[in-house]
């Protein structure tokens, strides 16, 4: 696996993968959050009709600086956090009349995982490479 990364990097330049990968970040985490919100409303929760959309959106909002900073570390953190919401996502699928918004919401989450996974190995190489000249 090692070696099929090294050999993509030498291929496409870190560079480019960087920006990709960064794209796919950007991509997955606005459709998620679109996703988060647009169930959230559909929730009822009593007195306070916000309650859902903060409970499911608060810990991505949490990182924000990370993202917006693109700090490599923020980014390996929120790929573990994206894979509670992949979870979310599956379960929501198997409930009556929630299977597309489920599937939406496991394939934006796993599509973050990704994103921020290659995101996070791309930017600390390309920051290592950056510090050696």
């Amino acid at each position: 696996m090692r070696r099929w990364m090294e050999d993509l990097e030498a291929r496409h330049g870190l560079d480019n993968l960087t920006d990709r990968s960064r794209q796919l970040v950007l991509g997955s985490f606005g459709l998620l959050m679109v996703l988060l919100i647009w169930s959230g409303l559909s929730m009822q929760a009593g007195d306070n009709p916000l309650t859902p959309i903060l409970i499911r959106v608060l810990p991505l909002v949490l990182f924000l600086p990370s993202i917006i900073g693109r700090r490599p570390r923020g980014h390996a953190w929120l790929a573990f956090v994206s894979l509670l919401y992949f979870t979310q996502g599956v379960m929501l699928a198997t409930l009556p009349g929630q299977g597309v918004v489920g599937g939406l919401e496991a394939i934006s989450a796993l599509g973050l995982f990704t994103g921020c996974m290659l995101y996070a190995r791309f930017r600390s190489r390309q920051m290592k490479a950056g510090a050696g000249n």
